[in-house]
C-alpha cells in the first residue's frame, strides 16, 4: 500500500475543512446581510450558497479514488426579494414598499450549524487518523 493511500486521509479530511470553512463564511454573510436593503450592484443582498464537488485522483492502477472535496462555486440566489410596507424606508418605492433580502435567519442558523458539525467530524478523523499513525510507529519501534 503506497504511502499516498495512507496518508489521502488527511487530504480529504484537510479539504473539507477549507470547503466547510467556505460554507461557514458564506452563511455568516448571509446572517450579517440580512436586512441589507442596498448593494453595490443595486436592489437588496442577494443570498449566498456554496457549492462543493469532489476531487477525483487517478491511481497507478487506472482507477480513480477521491482525493477530497473543493467549493466548485459560490453561487447567489436568484429568489425574488421580500416585499415589505414601510412607507417610511429611504428605500421604499412609490408604493412604500422596501425589497428585503430573502433570507431567514433561523435557516441559516440551522445551516451554520450543520457546516460546524461537518467541521468537527472531519477534525476528530484527522485526530484519529493521526493517532492510529503514532500508534504504529510506536510498534514498529
Amino acid at each position: 500500500m503506497s504511502l499516498n493511500r495512507i496518508f489521502g486521509s488527511f487530504d480529504v479530511s484537510g479539504s473539507a475543512l477549507s470547503a466547510e470553512q467556505a460554507r461557514m463564511k458564506a452563511i455568516a454573510d448571509n446572517i450579517a446581510n440580512a436586512s441589507t436593503t442596498r448593494t453595490p450592484e443595486g436592489g437588496p443582498y442577494r443570498r449566498q450558497r456554496v457549492v462543493f464537488e469532489t476531487v477525483l485522483r487517478e491511481c497507478a492502477d487506472g482507477t480513480k479514488q477521491t482525493a477530497g472535496v473543493r467549493v466548485a462555486a459560490v453561487r447567489k440566489s436568484d429568489a425574488p426579494p421580500l416585499r415589505v410596507f414601510d412607507p417610511d424606508h429611504p428605500d421604499a418605492d412609490a408604493t412604500g414598499f422596501v425589497a428585503y433580502p430573502d433570507v431567514s435567519v433561523p435557516s441559516e442558523m440551522i445551516d451554520m450549524i450543520a457546516a460546524a458539525r461537518a467541521y468537527e467530524a472531519n477534525l476528530e478523523a484527522i485526530k484519529n487518523f493521526k493517532g492510529m499513525v503514532n500508534k504504529a510507529l510506536a510498534i514498529a519501534r
